[in-house]
């Protein structure tokens, strides 16, 4: 009985806290002339185990279940895709130097997870945010 509750004790502090290991958000500066565009997943155990890739502009990253990346591009068309293993989604934003945030979401699909990138509204998008985490390299 006592296993049990401890086990119960560890698995509400990992739902809590960040399933990515990092450093809570903090907001990224980027250069005059650049966009800042935050790829973030809010934890959800549907496709907890799946990180797939996603590329904004040059830079990409895994975004873990809890995680989040903030992508610095140059002003201007930036294109954001994701790849799993059965299904590819993409977003286009025409960037202005300010903040966009994304939302990184898989689904369910036949064999594995399929990912899907949602622009998100500034306003929602900081709240589910403040709890994720950043990867540490």
């Amino acid at each position: 009985m006592r296993r049990v509750a401890l086990l119960l004790w560890a698995g509400l502090g990992f739902v809590d806290g960040c399933a990515v290991n990092g450093s809570p958000f903090e907001r990224v500066h980027p250069p005059p002339g650049y966009a800042t565009l935050y790829v973030y997943r809010p934890y959800s155990y549907a496709g907890s185990l799946l990180r797939p890739s996603v590329s904004c502009g040059e830079d990409s990253a895994r975004v873990g279940p809890g995680g989040y990346h903030a992508f610095v591009a140059p002003a201007g068309q930036v294109e954001c895709s994701v790849e799993g293993g059965e299904s590819r989604d993409q977003v286009e934003i025409v960037a202005a130097p300010r903040v966009y945030y994304i939302r990184e979401e898989i689904g369910w699909g036949v064999l594995t997870g399929h990912p899907h990138l949602n622009p998100m509204d500034a306003d929602q998008a900081q709240d589910e945010i403040q709890s994720c985490c950043v990867l540490q390299r």
